[in-house]
């Protein structure tokens, strides 16, 4: 059986970028996160304690959020390895940070990383 768990469209303010301004000024980011985990028993008991609570996933962007990085590709990294250092239950996880209205000499709605372990 498969089972998937997402957390869609944290929103962060947070100061990652190369560019001084970035880490001075910061921007807004969203987060989706999606693991792979067995919730059989939570759902069938109805027990939170046999899942993955919604809030400790994202406490634990907003603190990643929270430190600056140059590249969203390490505060990425940061991300997953946390979650999966404090959700044993998670088999596979996939983590996505999009940063909005980057400073690239563009018109451009946002960039993103994706990570998937």
């Amino acid at each position: 059986m498969k089972h998937i768990i997402e957390v869609n469209g944290i929103k962060c303010y947070a100061h990652h970028g190369c560019l001084p301004e970035e880490t001075a000024i910061g921007g807004h980011y969203l987060v989706n996160i999606e693991m792979h985990t067995n919730f059989a028993i939570a759902a069938h008991e109805d027990d939170l304690t046999k899942t993955i609570d919604y809030v400790v996933v994202n406490r634990i962007v907003v603190e990643e959020m929270a430190t600056p990085s140059k590249l969203i590709e390490h505060v990425g990294q940061r991300i997953v390895n946390r979650l999966k250092k404090e959700l044993k239950t998670v088999e596979k996880i996939r983590v996505k940070v999009v940063k909005i209205s980057p400073p690239i000499n563009g018109d451009v709605d946002n960039v993103a990383i994706i990570i998937e372990e």
